[in-house]
Order: C-alpha cells, then structure tokens, then sequence
C-alpha cells in the first residue's frame, strides 16, 4: 500500500474516531445514534477530501515536513464550516456557529494528532 492509501484510509478512519469520541463525551454512544452519528461523520469526510487535496496533503513534499502542518488546520478551518453546513442540510435544520468552532476545532487536533503519528512511524521506517 502507498503512503497516500495510507493516509487516506487513515484520514477516514481519524475522522471516524473522532466522530465516535465526540457522540461518547455526550453520553450517545449506542446503537440509536448511528444514524446522528452518520450526519456528523459523512459530511466531514466529505468536506475533508474536497479541501485537503487543495492545500496538497497527500504530496509527499508536505507530508515529510512537520512545518507544514499548518495546512491541516487551514484545511480544518474550511472543511468544518462546510460540513456543518451539510450536515445541516441532511438533519433539515440550522447551521450552529459555535458547533462548527468546536466540531473544527477537535477534528483539527485529531488530524494533527494522526497526521503526526504517521509522520513519526514513516520516518522511522525510512532509517
């Protein structure tokens, strides 16, 4: 598998877990909130690949240079904003400003958390 399947899958699977942690740290982690949860995580993801591939977080060239991390948060601070606005327009209701502070806000510091773990492991592969 190349590294930018591997980040892929594990952009996927970082926005799923924290899709999971936030529903848990409000007491809704069962099987009723799934479809709740699907909302939350569906339009992130979405969101999530039509911005980061704009600010090249699949090129080599920025992934191996922990300086650039910052594109994760710039590509968390538009993606949140637009998956709460898809995620508005699924659950047919408002788009809550604070929600997309916090829902971008923890998703930021999950990517950059994954992101950085991936980054350690590759080089340590690389020596």
């Amino acid at each position: 598998m190349n590294k930018k399947n591997i980040l892929i899958l594990g952009d996927i699977l970082a926005i799923a877990a924290l899709t999971v942690i936030g529903f848990a740290t409000h007491g809704e982690f069962d099987f009723s909130f799934l479809s709740r949860m699907g909302a939350a995580f569906f339009p992130m993801l979405v969101s999530w690949f039509l911005i980061a591939p704009w600010l090249d977080l699949f090129d080599e060239r920025v992934i191996s240079h922990p300086q650039l991390f910052w594109r994760i948060l710039l590509a968390m601070f538009f993606a949140a904003p637009l998956a709460v606005i898809l995620r508005a327009a699924l659950l047919h209701s408002a788009a809550q400003p604070l929600f997309a502070l916090i829902f971008g806000g923890s998703n930021a510091l999950g990517m950059l958390a994954w992101r950085g773990t991936y980054f350690f492991i590759a080089r340590k592969a690389e020596k």
